[in-house]
């Protein structure tokens, strides 16, 4: 069978933990190229993965012969890169957030469909075992109608991860937008929206800025969401969880309470308001800290949705309804009122 070829725009750290790690280890691809505007690092990453190195991603459009694309470049990047890849011919997988407006995303999708292209964005949080399992539980009914949620994704800041360190793009609002709630808070949006199975119609936030100093983005950001179906909750994003990293979901149900990756031995612990417990053991959710391991289930999930040709989980619009509730707080922490998102009919 003949491979894939994959091209990484962008090779920063996500890049180099997460999409070049998994790409390798699928047998179904071939990384054929990468860009970065920082020539050393494009080098260094090409002969990694004996791959051809740019540092112009048109360039690399337009000289090889690439089925489909990374784009891990800093936010205001991903839609007109993604947008010029699919123009290229070539399937799509996005960092998240998958652009700065609502607007862009819906140029991404429109672009996506007019090449019969895969747009997928990077959103894995739906992978996660816990999270999978939680998802089945409450399709089943298992804890019945459900009533509340808390969620938090917070650490001590992407310096830490980051190639650029504490110059990092993160912490620029011309190039990130948005600090924690883009970088974090969206991952919580969509993996909320998954496992509930239903879209948010208000959301208020608090946006700020309270933690580090010199920076142009937020780094603390609580909001307040409701659901469609009346489901009120919390969602914390944060870049000054230090000294661990918080990445817990608990949601309540009229027959019990769900704690997903909220203990410290069992990643999902389901308590029944008749006495029951449940402790599962699924495994350990990705972080950052997992050095030369990666296994999102991202890459292969999108490589298999192009051998397929089926849909993959996170679309474009998927991604764009998650962006949209992000949006949305940002939009209350600005203006101190609840922001009504538009309602997505069933």
């Amino acid at each position: 069978m003949t491979k894939l070829k994959i091209a990484v725009i962008g090779c920063g750290s996500i890049a180099q933990h997460r999409h070049l790690l998994e790409y390798e280890a699928n047998t179904n691809v071939e990384i054929a190229a990468v860009c970065d505007i920082v020539e050393e690092r494009a080098r260094k990453i090409g002969q990694l993965y004996g791959a051809t190195l740019y540092t112009d991603y048109k360039e690399l459009l337009e000289n090889e012969d690439i089925d489909a694309v990374s784009v891990c470049l800093p936010n205001y990047l991903h839609a007109p890169v993604s947008i010029d890849a699919l123009n290229a011919g070539c399937h799509v997988l996005c960092e998240k957030p998958m652009a700065t407006s609502k607007e862009e995303a819906e140029d991404m999708i429109q672009t996506a469909e007019q090449n019969g292209k895969k747009l997928m964005i990077a959103h894995n949080q739906r992978f996660v075992p816990s999270h999978v399992k939680a998802k089945e539980l409450i399709e089943s009914g298992a804890i019945g109608k459900v009533y509340s949620f808390r969620t938090a994704f917070g650490h001590g800041g992407p310096e830490g991860w980051s190639a650029e360190g504490e110059d990092s793009w993160f912490f620029k609002k011309d190039q990130a937008f948005i600090g924690a709630m883009g970088d974090l808070g969206v991952h919580k949006a969509d993996l909320l929206r998954y496992i509930l199975n239903e879209e948010f119609v208000d959301v208020a936030g608090f946006v700020e800025n309270n933690a580090k100093e010199d920076i142009t983005v937020d780094d603390n950001a609580v909001c307040i969401l409701r659901s469609q179906s009346g489901i009120v909750g919390t969602m914390a994003a944060s870049w000054a969880y230090n000294p661990n990293e918080d990445n817990s979901t608990v949601i309540y149900g009229e027959k019990g309470m769900l704690r997903l990756e909220d203990d410290p031995e069992y990643s999902l612990v389901a308590q029944y308001t008749n006495g029951d417990v449940v402790n599962y053991q699924l495994g350990k959710i990705q972080s950052n800290d997992d050095g030369g391991q990666s296994d999102s289930k991202v890459i292969d999930h999108f490589v298999d949705s192009i051998l397929n040709d089926t849909e993959p989980l996170i679309t474009g619009e998927e991604g764009m309804k998650s962006l949209e509730v992000i949006l949305g707080a940002i939009r209350s922490g600005e203006t101190r009122e609840i922001s009504s998102l538009e309602k997505v009919t069933k």
